[in-house]
């Protein structure tokens, strides 16, 4: 099998699912002669690992390197079918389409070239610009000449659908917040964040129907933008859609079946490629991002007329996962309690990657909203969940600790700084950067007219929503919990 965009690390996550017994995959392990007292390990601050020689000298331990070959002994985390779609998602897969595609417009092939669009989203452009010392706009605008260079006809923004995802989870919420029994439909609360798909793999393949439910059914800004691109930007036309994305798991949502489009027999999304992919095909081509001319972003949204803009990232309120417990508790205290929260006081509780944030009247608790980052954490809300004890009416789930900002596909530290620092900064540079609400997207509000009928059409709810699925895991005797 062909290795996965070089090789996923584990890395400073501090966060992670250690593996079960269910895990049959054989380690390697070796055996060195000891003196019987055992070994010490210290962590240095930047996550390396050193082992204690009797002598009192240090050796530098290697990290631990996995494929995806590695991960196929159980149907636990990746299936080997869903491995071999991940696998046409890699840098060297990305290069030869661009390549293919150039040379059919070379050799007058035009009909038979397929029009390639590049979708960009926030945390990957403020990693590669904290990596070669840019500012976001320049990063952005760079990113759009690379790409440009590589092959692309358009560039865009994913801020788009950022706001779609946001305006949808919030009137999802609403709904099944004012939601009865006696209405026929259950209030189905907490609802849970849906935007990161290793969450919800885990939801999925570890707890399946019970906690499935309580997911959100709004698409991810990913997959909202793969409808976007394919179905109104390139109707009738053949198109091969690039996200850049901060994290793997995205390479897996974009190979769900769910995302595949009978009206144009492809995925909404063909390739994932992420700020560290990015970063190692700079470096192969021995390209210094910095060096490179700025290039415009392209809006082809209304009328499919491919205006071009000088890109200029914006953020939105709240985390920079997306800020989807920020607006949700905003518009829906206004909406159902005609109340105004202008700044939001999160409380820490057991850990920084456990917030909560609380609307009160009269004593009595009208919203409950909470963070919750990391596995951990996770599974600390699952057990919870599961015994109904959750006072949480939303929680915004993210696997990896500090959200998506800390993707585990962004770019790696510099020399002697740690994963915790870089974060740091990443947070500031995102808080740094405009705000735009999606209510004040007019774009957004075009497209519910022009493209989806409206907000409350079927077409509408087809389109923006998905459904997961509880995945049984196949008998192995060897995996028997006795």
């Amino acid at each position: 099998m062909s290795r996965f965009s070089g090789v996923l690390q584990l890395t400073d996550l501090d966060d992670f699912i250690t593996p079960s017994q269910e895990c049959i995959k054989p380690v390697e392990i070796q055996k060195v002669k000891t003196s019987g007292t055992g070994s010490k390990i210290k962590i240095q601050e930047d996550g390396s690992y050193f082992q204690i020689e009797e002598d009192g000298s240090f050796q530098k331990l290697q990290k631990v390197e996995i494929t995806l070959a590695d991960c196929l002994a159980c149907s636990g985390c990746i299936t080997s079918a869903e491995s071999v779609l991940v696998t046409q998602q890699s840098q060297e897969e990305l290069l030869r389409v661009f390549e293919e595609n150039t040379n059919l417009k070379v050799a007058g092939q035009i009909d038979d070239a397929k029009v390639i669009i590049v979708s960009v989203s926030i945390q990957p452009i403020l990693s590669l610009a904290y990596k070669y010392d840019l500012t976001p706009q320049d990063c952005a605008a760079k990113l759009a000449t690379y790409f440009k260079m590589l092959g692309a006809d358009m560039v865009v923004d994913m801020k788009i659908a950022e706001d779609f995802a946001l305006i949808e989870a919030e009137r999802e919420f609403i709904k099944r917040y004012r939601a009865t029994e006696s209405d026929g439909v259950k209030n189905q609360l907490p609802m849970l964040a849906s935007s990161c798909p290793g969450w919800v793999c885990y939801a999925e393949k570890t707890h399946g129907s019970y906690i499935i439910p309580y997911i959100s059914s709004t698409k991810s800004p990913q997959q909202i933008m793969g409808s976007i691109i394919k179905q109104w930007v390139g109707k009738n036309k053949r198109v091969y859609h690039v996200t850049v994305m901060p994290c793997y798991d995205k390479k897996l949502e974009a190979a769900r079946e769910d995302f595949f489009n009978q009206e144009t027999q492809s995925r909404d999304v063909d390739c994932v490629i992420t700020a560290i992919e990015l970063e190692q095909m700079l470096q192969s081509a021995e390209i210094s991002l910095e060096s490179l001319e700025n290039s415009k972003f392209s809006q082809p949204w209304i009328d499919n007329v491919e205006n071009e803009i000088i890109p200029v990232p914006h953020r939105n309120i709240g985390s920079g996962s997306g800020g989807y417990a920020d607006y949700i508790f905003r518009n829906s205290a206004k909406e159902i309690f005609d109340l105004d929260c202008d700044n939001l006081d999160y409380k820490t509780l057991r850990n920084p990657d456990f917030k909560e944030v609380i609307l009160e009247k009269d004593g009595k608790v009208l919203l409950r909203f909470a963070i919750a980052n990391g596995f951990r954490n996770i599974q600390n809300l699952v057990q919870k969940l599961k015994r109904g004890k959750s006072p949480y009416h939303y929680v915004e789930v993210m696997a990896c600790p500090s959200g998506c900002l800390n993707g585990g596909a962004q770019v790696r530290p510099k020399e002697g700084i740690t994963a915790k620092e870089i974060t740091q900064e990443l947070e500031k540079m995102y808080l740094d950067l405009p705000v735009m609400t999606p209510k004040e997207n007019k774009t957004v509000r075009d497209l519910y007219e022009k493209w989806l009928g409206g907000q409350d059409s079927d077409k509408s709810n087809t389109v923006l929503h998905t459904q997961y699925h509880a995945v049984e895991k196949a008998p192995n005797a060897l995996n028997i919990k006795w």
